[in-house]
């Protein structure tokens, strides 16, 4: 009787015509990055989030997912890069985001609102929306990096989306070489996504009058697929980082309340 090994030479020798190397691993990747802006998340990510690929940042809210999708957009645009937030609820407040450092002229502001009362055709779901937004800025290129923010999204909608359109947005950003960020309650990239972080809040801070100074989140990489070009994958599982409240920066510097 063949042996295993003799079994898969066989059949690769069989399929070799046709799928060259079917039963061989794929070779782990390096991927360049770019820094997210926050040291201990760069650190626990080996230099950042990846160029060309999905990354997931998954939460409840105030649980720092939108802070740390806006630190990487000021990093972007701070670079000058192009960069789109595909906004299902509508819900982004561009004084935040310009207190959190992103420069809004290099921001397309993608927003999906209620179409019922715009069309006598079927209407599109915001969800819908978003991901055909989300669809042709990755076809049409030019994007450094594109947040497709479903955080207000309920999580059974989000975990409808069909896998292979995930596949295809996967295809899209790796020949675009674009960083596509999504945001939500849950995964729903799944193996799509060459990186996934999963925020939790931990505590409040305050300056002792009526206005929160910070807030601290724990953040988990639970995934991680290809290698950072920076350096290899030495790191610990989980990173915690302090976000300065933007409403508490305006304020402390009026003096407070």
């Amino acid at each position: 009787m063949p042996t295993a090994n003799a079994l898969r030479l066989q059949i690769e020798r069989t399929l070799e015509s046709r799928f060259p190397a079917a039963l061989t691993p794929a070779p782990q990747t390096v991927r360049e990055t770019a820094p997210v802006g926050i040291a201990t998340i760069d650190s626990l990510l080996s230099g950042g989030l990846p160029i060309g690929a999905i990354s997931e940042i998954t939460g409840p809210s105030t649980s720092g997912r939108t802070s740390l999708a806006l630190s990487f957009m000021a990093q972007r645009t701070s670079e000058g890069k192009v960069c789109a937030w595909v906004d299902a609820s509508d819900s982004l407040d561009p004084q935040s985001a310009a207190a959190s450092g992103v420069s809004l002229r290099q921001l397309l502001w993608v927003r999906c609102a209620n179409a019922a009362a715009r069309t006598k055709e079927k209407p599109w779901s915001r969800l819908d929306q978003a991901m055909r937004a989300t669809d042709l800025l990755l076809q049409a290129g030019g994007f450094a990096a594109i947040v497709l923010d479903l955080g207000d999204i309920p999580e059974e909608s989000g975990r409808r989306i069909p896998l292979a359109t995930w596949y295809r947005f996967r295809q899209a950003a790796d020949q675009s070489r674009s960083s596509l960020l999504v945001v939500g309650k849950a995964a729903y990239a799944q193996s799509s996504a060459d990186v996934a972080l999963e925020c939790s809040p931990l505590q409040a801070g305050d300056t002792g009058q009526t206005v929160l100074d910070s807030r601290a989140f724990d953040v988990q990489l639970k995934r991680q697929r290809a290698a950072s070009a920076i350096t290899p994958i030495r790191k610990p599982p989980a990173s915690t980082w302090t976000a300065l409240s933007a409403w508490g920066a305006q304020t402390k510097s009026r003096g407070g309340l």
